[in-house]
């Protein structure tokens, strides 16, 4: 398998987080691979990253980072394939790393999901490779219908809850 999407993360920490990027690609069956890279520790590995990932197949990049947050735009900087940004709540509530990667330069941006947002990080990289794959695209329809099944159930039973003042 040659992975399509590239989950990067500034270290090993925001593993838990997005995670729930990786278990969507996977529901989905579309390839990924899973790295480590910083933007202040190891900027050369990160140029060498960008700089090759189209060449090597990757359709969309997800990048994770916190605090100072410069993961995200680096690489997208060095790239033209979109780059999603998961701010990780790790100091200030995530509001440091959400400002870092939501305020790009002209010209550099980066699509960027709320703070721990790495599910939606995940649907947004699918969302983009479905455009030209139908069978991907019925994985999609799928779930957002899956979606809404959950929600009239969970109204149904909400509707069995009784307090002696609720109506309905």
């Amino acid at each position: 398998m040659t992975p399509v999407v590239s989950i990067i993360m500034g270290s090993t920490s925001d593993l838990p987080v997005m995670e729930k990027a990786a278990g969507f690609l996977n529901e989905m069956e579309v390839p990924f691979e899973m790295h480590a890279l910083s933007a202040h520790r190891t900027p050369a590995e990160v140029e060498i990253f960008a700089k090759g990932a189209k060449d090597r197949g990757i359709k969309v990049i997800i990048a994770a980072a916190g605090m100072a947050a410069h993961l995200c735009g680096v690489i997208a900087s060095m790239t033209t394939l979109p780059v999603i940004g998961v701010p990780i709540n790790s100091t200030l509530d995530g509001m440091d790393a959400l400002l870092a990667i939501v305020q790009m330069p002209p010209g550099i941006p980066v699509a960027t999901v709320g703070i721990n947002g790495a599910l939606n990080a995940g649907i947004l990289a699918v969302q983009i490779l479905s455009v030209g794959d139908e069978q991907l695209q019925e994985k999609l329809i799928a779930y957002k219908e899956d979606l809404k099944t959950k929600i009239v159930k969970a109204n149904t039973d909400l509707a069995k809850v009784t307090f002696t003042y609720k109506t309905n």
